[in-house]
């Protein structure tokens, strides 16, 4: 661990947390010395995240197995994040949804796929967000990550669900940047760029994957811009492959 970091005894909650980008976050903030919340459907899989990550950084690791998409469990993930690691202090919401797959263009959608799709990665990343920087905002400090993707952006064939609740995702890190910057909340979006995950083989099969970035690595960079409020500043939506602490 760094024993300069400025994460040593923060509590950081991270969804989608069992594989790919959220656990190579949860892996590093713990390195880092951030006692982290492990948040998953996959029970078995996050057990051994968590178990991983207890194991290769020594730091706190609690998994929760919840779906974000629920909106029953919002208040049970919060209260129980705060009663087994202690009030949050980083919020990442990483947990996504592409749709069906293979991915249909948009017309083609069915209305109940889209509503699928926008529960786990607005509505859901929204509840959370609710239930947990209100005590933020008491403490006047905090952090909130929402991950984006250049779909976002961009608009691709097949990635109308997927891409427009991106996009929501967005504007909802911007809103909260305004809303929560006199009470001492950062609130940022990240597009770490493409990677190297079952997701992006589930949206993309046919990828060369030597040219993808490695969720380790990104990983890094997420945590240095969580450590550097100077460099990734609120209300900013930043790229994970061009960002540098310098």
């Amino acid at each position: 661990m760094n024993e300069k970091t400025t994460l040593a005894g923060k509590v950081a909650l991270v969804t989608g947390a069992s594989k790919g980008l959220g656990k190579a976050l949860s892996l590093e903030l713990g390195r880092r010395g951030a006692r982290v919340v492990m948040v998953a459907r996959g029970e078995a899989a996050l057990e051994r995240a968590a178990a991983e990550v207890r194991r290769e950084t020594g730091a706190v690791a609690v998994p929760l197995a919840f779906d974000v998409a629920d909106k029953h469990a919002t208040h049970v993930i919060a209260a129980m994040a705060a009663e087994l690691g202690g009030e949050v202090d980083i919020l990442v919401h990483n947990a996504s949804a592409l749709g069906p797959a293979p991915m249909p263009l948009l017309l083609d959608l069915e209305c109940e796929d889209l509503t699928a799709v926008l529960e786990t990665n607005v509505v859901g990343p929204f509840r959370l967000t609710k239930a947990i920087a209100g005590s933020m905002a008491l403490r006047e400090r905090g952090t909130i990550v929402f991950l984006s993707s250049d779909a976002a952006v961009s608009a691709y064939p097949s990635f109308g669900a997927y891409g427009l609740s991106k996009a929501a995702a967005d504007h909802m890190a911007r809103t909260l940047a305004v809303e929560l910057e006199a009470h001492g909340v950062r609130s940022f979006s990240v597009d770490p760029t493409d990677m190297d995950t079952e997701m992006h083989a589930l949206a993309l099969p046919d990828a060369d994957r030597s040219t993808l970035a490695r969720p380790e690595q990104i990983a890094g960079v997420i945590a240095d811009m969580i450590e550097r409020p100077d460099r990734a500043r609120s209300g900013e939506r930043l790229n994970a492959g061009s960002w540098s602490a310098l």
